[in-house]
């Protein structure tokens, strides 16, 4: 592994699985030794779907009081549970299914019902459990697309710019669909932050996203920047390839 700042990159996608997993599990861990509970929301995506199974492995599995985490979504797209695009689908199969956490600590978005529905139930939710204030998870999952966008928050749409909703369902023009998506405040308010990238498609945006010296609605991840809080970036060395270092490229120990 190579690190710097708020970056870490592993030589392989497994190398990075292996430790995101460990990551999380030690700080569910200390999540519920100091606040006795652990709130959670998870990204969908192929990186992160790894890391979830690790994640239902032991010794993780058997060391995280499950009866004490939350999960919640960072995303949804306005599909059925079971269907292959579904991120509460693809958490379930890998994760939930595997780990013994109650289901009524499972907090999801119906993506089965209207995008304007699901949000207003995911809202609800939210209130339920984290009360009238803004919602603050101990633990945000994110990955980020090749448009730079992270969640469900696309490029110069109106979900990047709302500033008071915990939660937005919206039309998607660049992919002609609704989503329902976290929004930047609720981002911003998190305690840790953690990105997950791997792969040459992902290189060109990391490259971008790590040298923007300021937040910028063209790349919505780069705008994820908790006001009381931490970001961690964790990449393998293909994702990392095109960031630019002051000691040149990136160079992992076998």
């Amino acid at each position: 592994m190579n690190s710097r700042a708020n970056v870490s990159v592993w030589n392989s996608a497994e190398q990075l699985a292996q430790s995101a997993a460990e990551t999380m599990s030690t700080f569910m861990r200390w999540a519920i030794e100091e606040r006795k509970n652990c709130s959670i929301a998870l990204a969908g995506g192929e990186t992160p779907r790894r890391v979830y199974q690790v994640l239902a492995t032991d010794p993780h599995r058997s060391l995280i009081d499950w009866d004490c985490v939350h999960l919640f979504f960072g995303d949804e797209r306005m599909v059925p549970p079971e269907d292959p695009a579904s991120n509460y689908g693809m958490v379930h199969q890998e994760l939930l299914s595997r780990v013994p956490v109650p289901a009524d600590h499972i907090h999801r978005i119906h993506g089965e019902h209207s995008a304007m529905d699901a949000a207003m139930e995911y809202e609800g939710e939210l209130v339920k459990f984290f009360g009238g204030a803004m919602p603050r998870f101990d633990l945000i999952t994110l990955g980020v697309g090749e448009d730079g966008h992270t969640a469900s928050l696309f490029p110069h749409t109106a979900a990047v710019s709302e500033q008071t909703k915990r939660v937005v369902g919206y039309f998607v023009p660049q992919l002609n669909s609704w989503r329902v998506t976290l929004t930047l405040p609720v981002l911003l308010n998190a305690r840790v932050i953690l990105f997950l990238a791997a792969g040459t498609r992902k290189a060109e945006i990391v490259g971008r996203i790590q040298s923007a010296v300021t937040p910028s609605a063209d790349l919505p991840a780069s705008m994820v920047r908790p006001h009381d809080g931490t970001v961690q970036w964790m990449l393998d060395v293909e994702a990392a390839s095109l960031i630019s270092s002051s000691k040149g490229p990136w160079a992992c120990p076998p």
